[in-house]
């Protein structure tokens, strides 16, 4: 705390203009504090979070977009065992009229072999079905580009193979384009609250410096600074934290997507590989998904030395 005499001097002189203030040896906050350390250390592990959702909710949507269009590229023809149905002869109808249909562009049936073989990931290997009536598939493909009348080809198959049942897998459509939208809205909530999170121990921390900078701050408002000046020298301090710690955070997610993309590929063509690729892709977040992560590292900087700014700015005004 300043003496009385040290006031009265303060008092009897002029207050100093804001542009002739001395420049600073060292600065007005210390660079290397046990308060920046740690926080260096929440903003780039906020960072690395933040990244990694960001990270999958690309992978998710990636994923999303592929199936949905693996998807609406085919439809499937379901023909069911009968008594006294020749099976075999229905399927070669029903795939005849498929074939003849406009903007398909190709038919496979499925052999009875092959559409038993398509129920052991469920049921196992080795059991015999001759006894159940297993239906046969017919896989049919779209040709690119077309958009061909299904509800008109559903009606062709019920008047000419009333067996034969039509599957455009448009429930499936809905359910992952309702998955895709799911995930992106809780990626975006997981990234407000560690944003809100990295407020607010930006807050603390600078409440923290200004503590332990009490006095020279006093003093310096005293003589003359403005508030801009002061916060200046927290907002500076602040954002080379926020870089600091983005980058920290930001280079190891980065890091670990091209670890895993990387391990991905060397796995490439095995089965447990493809089936892996099949769910989730390639764990490449591509060029888009590094650019999101540098600019997460800006923005989180960006954040960090405005609301150092804010708070300094905000407490400044208390003592006017």
């Amino acid at each position: 705390m300043m003496s009385d005499q040290t006031r009265d001097d303060f008092t009897a002189s002029p207050r100093m203009p804001a542009g002739s203030l001395p420049r600073f040896d060292t600065p007005l906050v210390p660079r290397n504090s046990i308060s920046g350390r740690a926080l260096v250390a929440v903003v780039a592990i906020m960072t690395f979070l933040a990244s990694l959702t960001t990270g999958a909710v690309i992978l998710v949507s990636q994923a999303a977009t592929e199936w949905q269009a693996d998807v609406a590229r085919e439809v499937t023809i379901q023909v069911v065992p009968a008594p006294g149905r020749e099976i075999d002869a229905t399927v070669d109808k029903a795939a005849a009229v498929a074939r003849a249909f406009p903007g398909i562009a190709d038919v496979r049936p499925y052999s009875k072999e092959e559409s038993t073989k398509l129920l052991e990931p469920w049921l196992g290997s080795g059991l015999s079905l001759d006894q159940l009536p297993v239906p046969r598939l017919i896989v049919v493909k779209i040709t690119p580009g077309a958009a061909p009348d299904i509800s008109q080809l559903r009606k062709l198959l019920a008047e000419q193979v009333p067996a034969a049942a039509l599957d455009d897998h448009r429930g499936w459509v809905d359910r992952m384009r309702a998955m895709a939208g799911t995930a992106v809205a809780a990626g975006v909530g997981i990234l407000i609250l560690m944003i809100a999170a990295t407020v607010l121990s930006v807050t603390f921390a600078t409440r923290g410096a200004m503590a332990t900078n009490k006095t020279v701050i006093e003093v310096l408002h005293f003589v003359g600074a403005k508030n801009g000046f002061i916060a200046g020298h927290f907002q500076r301090h602040f954002l080379l934290l926020g870089l600091q710690g983005g980058a920290i955070g930001g280079g190891a997610a980065i890091m670990l997507f091209t670890v895993a993309s990387t391990v991905s590929s060397w796995f490439s063509g095995t089965a447990g590989g493809d089936q892996t690729t099949a769910m989730f892709g390639s764990f490449s977040i591509g060029m888009t998904g590094y650019v999101a992560v540098l600019v997460q590292v800006v923005l989180i900087a960006a954040v960090t030395a405005m609301t150092s700014r804010q708070t300094v700015n905000r407490t400044l005004e208390m003592i006017d």
